[in-house]
């Protein structure tokens, strides 16, 4: 991996103290790889001012599949103001230590599988990955189907690392009270699995995300349950800007994906929700 160039922050005013934990950031003059599609330029700045007017100062990058294991442009986004943010890349086998721990210094702290996209990385070097991202403290982040957890309880047995689970665990609205994946949900919690509320709309639901309602109460019921008496649950919220499912010029607004947390857990719990990447991310 190329050293990577730290600009001056373009930032005046003190980060908000909320989180936003599942963001990409775009360049549109970087390539993409093959079979994905080219993403509309939107940079840090453009989610910072967006974020921080909503009481939101810290994001969580999260690297988009259209670059596969082409991370420069979520470092660059780190590098322009070292510890504010932090970042979750996708690398294989053949990255080196040295990137891994210019990574580490930038603020990564996972790596992510994509187990829903035809075009996605499997797990397929995980393996061989586990032994060095275990003394860096670094999870596995997931964006899989509920269909998927049973797989994904298998490799952190196998390993031991940390695992987060995107967008709700893949619990689409409506998922029957008695699916088998509430079960191994149950195995990854146990296990100290985080799990984002995020991604209504990859779930089967549409604004206001009324079908949801349920679903998001019943994975934080469960992750209460899970972290104990008088502990924080292992949740954290992520607004997915800049929502690469819809148009451009029809992008939903930054709090109507908030909005479905509030009213799930109202505002205590919320706010305990969008406090939780200090926890996950530190």
């Amino acid at each position: 991996m190329s050293q990577v160039a730290t600009p001056a922050s373009s930032c005046t005013l003190s980060p908000a103290p909320g989180w936003d934990c599942h963001v990409h950031v775009f360049d549109a003059d970087v390539p993409v790889a093959a079979g994905h599609y080219r993403p509309v330029h939107r940079p840090l700045p453009d989610i910072e001012a967006l974020a921080q007017a909503h009481g939101v100062g810290h994001l969580v990058l999260v690297q988009p599949s259209v670059y596969a294991c082409d991370n420069q442009v979520l470092l660059q986004a780190l590098a322009r103001e070292p510890g504010r943010h932090r970042g979750v890349v996708v690398v294989d086998a053949s990255v080196t230590d040295a990137a891994l721990a210019q990574m580490q210094h930038l603020g990564v702290r996972g790596v992510r599988f994509n187990l829903v996209s035809p075009v996605g990385n499997g797990a397929d070097d995980l393996a061989a990955l586990a032994p060095r991202l275990s003394p860096l403290g670094w999870h596995v982040q997931w964006y899989a189907r509920a269909s998927d957890l049973a797989t994904i309880l298998a490799w952190h047995e196998r390993t031991g690392l940390p695992c987060v689970l995107d967008h709700l665990a893949g619990m689409q609205a409506g998922l029957p009270a008695d699916d088998p994946a509430w079960q191994v949900l149950d195995r990854l919690l146990a296990r100290g699995a985080w799990v984002k509320l995020s991604g209504w709309y990859r779930l089967g639901d549409v604004e206001p995300y009324a079908a949801l309602q349920d679903t998001i109460r019943r994975v934080a019921e469960r992750a209460a349950h899970h972290a104990g008496p008088g502990q924080f649950p292992r949740l954290v919220w992520g607004s997915d800007w800049p929502h690469t499912s819809f148009a451009p010029e029809a992008l939903p607004a930054y709090d109507s994906v908030w909005q479905p947390v509030l009213r799930a857990l109202g505002p205590d719990g919320a706010q305990k929700v969008r406090s939780g990447g200090q926890r996950l991310y530190a």
